[in-house]
């Protein structure tokens, strides 16, 4: 019933796409390669850890770089920088991690082009800005597209509203990363995902997970697929007492600790940056995701080959 409605929507994205190959609308450029990270698939894909495997990757090799967002759910829409102190309602969640787990600087904007020309204003000797998510924001230009994809995979291969695509696929693109531990189709590189072996602390203190073995757990997920972080922690053998499911980007603003539990919170680390400040107690589990060594040889390989590009 929805099919007829998919049409629309493919005829409207391709519309827009035309206004921009005619100039109509205007594609721009910054100074320095941008890398773009984003999905074609609706929902969360696991872009954002990409996004920081990519960044630590770049910083590895000695290359400034800067990441773009649009903040999604902030409850602001200027060009900010994320700060150290920054709220993350302010910022939006994952930018807030993204510098927080990275250090590198972090600018939101509703239109990624503002956020990047601010970021490069302010930090001048960026070599590569990232941008996290866009895909499909094709008013900043880009030189590297990189496609993620879960364990969903494409679908049943629709557009929205009768599948869960944003637009079709295949298309072009330089390199597929398939984020899961199932990929739902072949072609494109993997990368390996665990648990990291220690939990973090508000006050920067690590609890080792098997300090956590046998004992009684809350765990807590505002993630698009809360299910897989809870599959993962009773993995490494931990007892979960209780799970809370909320949705993406919950802002915890109206979330209560249920009365009379006394078991250890733990939670992601994407929702420990707005979390602890209701429950500074609460432990954040960071996700270790690691791509291919192919993934990060044909990465560099892009990147080196484009015209002007030097490297630190």
């Amino acid at each position: 019933m929805l099919w007829p409605l998919s049409l629309v929507y493919a005829a409207l994205f391709a519309v827009r796409g035309l206004f921009y190959r005619m100039g109509w609308l205007r594609t721009e450029r910054v100074r320095v390669p941008v890398i773009v990270v984003g999905n074609v698939i609706a929902g969360g894909a696991g872009k954002t850890p990409v996004v920081m495997a990519v960044v630590r990757h770049l910083q590895a090799r000695g290359i400034r770089v800067g990441v773009v967002s649009r903040g999604y759910g902030r409850r602001t829409d200027d060009c900010r920088e994320v700060l150290g102190d920054s709220d993350p309602q302010d910022v939006g969640d994952e930018p807030a991690l993204i510098h927080h787990a990275t250090g590198v600087p972090v600018f939101v904007a509703r239109q990624r082009i503002d956020a990047a020309r601010a970021l490069l204003e302010r930090h001048p000797a960026t070599q590569v800005i990232v941008s996290d998510d866009g895909l499909q924001h094709l008013a900043l230009a880009r030189d590297i597209e990189i496609c993620v994809f879960d364990d969903r995979g494409i679908g049943n291969g629709w557009r929205l509203p009768a599948g869960p695509l944003r637009e079709a696929w295949p298309r072009r693109c330089d390199l597929v990363l398939h984020s899961g531990s199932r990929p739902a189709f072949a072609g494109g590189h993997t990368a390996t995902r665990t648990l990291a072996n220690d939990a973090l602390g508000s006050n920067g203190n690590r609890v080792s997970l098997a300090s956590l073995a046998g004992k009684p757990l809350t765990a807590l997920a505002a993630i698009a697929r809360p299910e897989a972080f809870f599959e993962m922690l009773r993995a490494r053998g931990l007892t979960l007492a209780d799970v809370i499911a909320l949705p993406d980007h919950f802002d915890f603003e109206s979330w209560q600790r249920p009365s009379g539990k006394e078991q250890i919170l733990v939670c992601t680390e994407k929702d420990a940056v707005k979390l602890w400040r209701k429950a500074p107690d609460a432990l954040a589990v960071p996700l270790e995701f690691v791509p291919s060594a192919e993934f990060f040889a044909a990465l560099d390989a892009k990147l080196s080959s484009l015209d002007g590009y030097q490297a630190a």
